[in-house]
């Protein structure tokens, strides 16, 4: 086992490589980078500042906003440097470049990339001039909040539905809590979100729980440790928990009912009940562990999936500032350092907990080696 995950890390570099240099090379194709974008909004601001400087704006004075001096001023350099309809001054456009890194050839840029991401450098946010870490750490707390409480209360309730309808199977129960699971299925979390938030904060019936945030802002100077603060903690979490789980609660229930059918018709089953043992020490002496197994040895990948890839329109709705959120907005705004440094990030630890699931799999099962398997 210590050799195959030795092997499996080693595979780490050049999988993560792989991933990166894909993405971005793909990305340097596509329209709109981050200088375009820049350039657009100069070119806006100085059409409007032309307008104001030459009488069109009711609040220039003097060259400047009445207003705003500040803003007056920055305008008036702006519009300095544009030029009407041949664009912005070129010195101006290579500067641009020039800060954001485009003056040297995509290969450079490149190969500088990977040698500060090794060293764990990621730059700083064109957006928001802040380090990439400290973003990153800034809006860990949210996602982390919602990936392992969702988790958690899908197995939780999951496993115990899913053991239940696999012994009942076919019978009242199994149909109805079938019914329950289809519609788990068929609405996606967004809309019960919505459907929660109207109906329980505020929309339109009562408001029980807040809408926003993790901590009111009365409790927020208080320590980690106090009752009032944890307890608000999780009233925040309750909404935008409840419909994240119902997408994981429904797969979940329906894979750990069909482990334990697949199980239960086996000829060990049959043979351990010949022998005179309980219905409960068969299923949970034998079948659990069998059945158990791919549904646990899952863990680490779901907590992945709730805590970076399904959480965005969550976060979005419940005004829940985190990774998903920041991600998203670092597409669309092409900023370029956040966007593939979260892609490093998240692949790496997405490969990391590829490791652990196969670590999952030897636990529940010690009967599994990865090294007896023939190549």
């Amino acid at each position: 086992m210590f050799s195959y995950i030795l092997r499996r890390l080693f595979l780490i570099v050049p999988t993560l490589l792989g991933i990166v240099t894909i993405n971005f090379f793909i990305i340097q194709t596509a329209p709109g980078g981050p200088v375009e974008q820049t350039l657009a909004e100069l070119q806006g601001i100085a059409v409007d500042a032309t307008a104001r400087f030459t009488g069109a704006g009711a609040d220039t004075v003097g060259g400047e906003t009445g207003s705003d001096g500040v803003r007056g001023a920055a305008d008036s350099d702006i519009t300095s440097r544009y030029r009407g309809a041949r664009g912005l001054d070129p010195d101006l456009i290579r500067e641009i470049e020039a800060l954001y890194g485009f003056d040297k050839p995509v290969v450079e840029r490149f190969f500088g990339m990977l040698g500060n991401y090794v060293r764990f450098d990621f730059g700083d946010s064109f957006r928001s001039n802040r380090t990439v870490v400290d973003l990153v750490i800034e809006k860990m707390p949210v996602s982390i909040s919602l990936g392992i409480w969702t988790t958690l209360l899908a197995y939780l309730i999951s496993i115990p539905l899913g053991i239940a309808k696999a012994v009942r199977d076919g019978s009242r129960f199994d149909v109805a809590t079938s019914t329950a699971v289809i519609i788990g299925l068929a609405i996606p979390s967004f809309l019960f979100a919505i459907l929660l938030m109207i109906l329980f904060a505020g929309g339109s019936y009562w408001q029980i729980f807040p809408l926003r945030g993790l901590i009111s802002p009365d409790v927020a100077d208080l320590a980690w440790y106090d009752l009032n603060k944890i307890l608000d903690y999780f009233w925040h979490l309750v909404l935008p928990i409840t419909a994240m789980a119902i997408g994981g609660f429904a797969t979940l229930t329906l894979l750990t009912k069909n482990s334990f059918l697949d199980e239960i018709n086996k000829q060990y089953v049959i043979t351990a009940r010949s022998k005179g043992m309980t219905e409960q020490r068969v299923l949970y002496g034998h079948v659990f562990r069998n059945a158990m197994l791919i549904v646990i040895a899952g863990f680490p990948g779901a907590f992945l999936g709730s805590l970076f890839t399904g959480s965005l329109l969550i976060e979005t709705i419940f005004s829940l500032d985190g990774l998903g959120l920041l991600g998203f907005e670092s597409v669309i705004n092409r900023d370029y350092p956040v966007v593939f440094a979260t892609l490093w990030f998240f692949s790496l630890i997405g490969l990391t907990f590829g490791i652990l699931s196969d670590l999952m799999y030897v636990i529940v099962d010690p009967r599994i080696d990865f090294e007896s398997r023939t190549t």
